[in-house]
């Protein structure tokens, strides 16, 4: 009987995962919910789909995962969007299959897990600080140079977070945030840490028996949290291959993912360079692929894609051993942005380095490739501009990401 791995999706993503599964020769089921039913998955990469209500939680999921397994043996469960990583770990865990538990997931979840277990390992993180005990948050906040971000710990990129420039202004938020009388609002939920102002690196890796076999080193044009509190265009390219910057980045990296103790997946960690300084610091690392169009970029510059790595990571055996695909070092980068449309014509952009045109509701996107890194970066200064006078919309930032 072929092995059967199972995919929980929160959200509809990583289609190039299933395809993979599906050539590996497992018996691939997808779990979603059910309002997903409609969007364009890879069917031809299913062989079983179960759906979920809108409004599932965890134990819906691990019940209808249980449910599947009265049937069907199952030997891999997987988590494909950063929400159902500890939904996948919880269904592991019940079922008793291999793989990360969900107390070793929850670190890649909890930012303040991450800030501890990086700052105990040596790595660089902003001054940070829990929210539970009012005296050491006061002494905290009495220590630290403002302004500081009030960051919810378990959301997503830049969502929810809130810049204070003042210590009264971070009272006033934990009280507001106190006065809703729901748990997940309670300041305890949040961590409160130095702003620094700079540059944002993201390291994506591909990682087994507990070494990075390799890695993608990116530089976002604008920071996220710049894009989404504030709109514009998001951009993010590869930096040069032979930059003291990659270097320093790859070495954290590892020590990172090595503190961490991850064994095999993938991972995308955020490092901010500061203005200051020029120090790296650990913005977050998740054990899951990066969103954005990053995987399309590495793809296109480096030839691994992080999606497919993942799948053949978790499909490999002792008879099928992972080996890493011949590897590039070319450049590539993205720009992308909300659109005033629904189905943005990008057909007057017409350079040849334009390999992958954004195919989504809403949304302008364009990779372009090059062997030359200044070819990338000049593109991207102009599509910038041009997509922000074509197309842009811009929309009120979020709170929180609404799963």
């Amino acid at each position: 009987m072929k092995k059967h791995i199972v995919c929980i999706a929160s959200e509809q993503k990583g289609n190039e995962f299933l395809e993979e599964a599906q050539n590996a020769g497992w018996h691939v089921t997808l779990v979603t919910r059910k309002k997903l039913l409609d969007q364009p998955w890879m069917w031809t990469a299913l062989n079983d789909v179960k759906t979920v209500e809108d409004d599932a939680n965890q134990e819906d999921y691990v019940r209808a995962i249980a449910n599947i397994a009265g049937s069907r043996k199952i030997d891999r469960i997987v988590g494909l969007d950063e929400f159902d990583v500890t939904t996948a770990a919880r269904a592991r865990e019940h079922l008793q299959v291999a793989g990360m538990t969900s107390s070793h997931a929850l670190r890649f979840r909890d930012k303040l897990s991450m800030r501890n277990i990086a700052s105990a390992a040596g790595i660089p993180c902003p001054e940070f600080s829990g929210v539970f005990n009012q005296s050491e948050l006061t002494e905290f906040l009495e220590n630290v140079e403002l302004p500081v971000v009030v960051k919810p710990r378990f959301e997503v990129s830049a969502f929810g977070i809130r810049k204070c420039e003042s210590k009264e202004q971070v009272w006033e938020v934990l009280n507001d945030l106190d006065n809703r009388n729901n748990w997940r609002d309670h300041p305890s939920q949040f961590v409160v840490e130095r702003f620094i102002k700079g540059s944002v690196f993201h390291v994506d890796s591909i990682v087994d028996d507990g070494k990075v076999l390799t890695c993608g080193v990116s530089k976002y044009g604008t920071p996220p949290f710049s894009v989404s509190h504030y709109g514009g265009v998001f951009t993010t390219s590869i930096v040069p291959y032979r930059s003291k910057e990659r270097k320093e980045l790859e070495l954290l990296n590892k020590q990172l993912l090595s503190a961490f103790k991850y064994e095999r997946g993938v991972s995308h960690a955020e490092f901010l360079q500061s203005e200051a300084d020029g120090k790296f610091y650990l913005l977050e690392v998740a054990c899951r692929v990066g969103g954005a169009y990053i995987a399309n970029v590495l793809e296109h510059a480096c030839n691994f894609n992080l999606w497919r790595e993942w799948a053949r990571l978790e499909t490999s055996t002792e008879d099928n051993p992972y080996k890493l695909p011949k590897l590039r070092k070319d450049f590539a980068g993205v720009a992308l942005a909300l659109a005033n449309t629904d189905t943005p014509d990008t057909s007057h952009y017409t350079e040849e380095e334009i390999v992958y045109r954004v195919a989504k509701p809403k949304h302008v996107g364009l990779i372009f490739y090059s062997s030359k890194e200044k070819r990338v970066s000049d593109l991207l200064t102009t599509y910038t501009e041009r997509i922000s006078a074509d197309f842009l919309a811009v929309a009120p930032a979020k709170e929180r990401f609404d799963d």
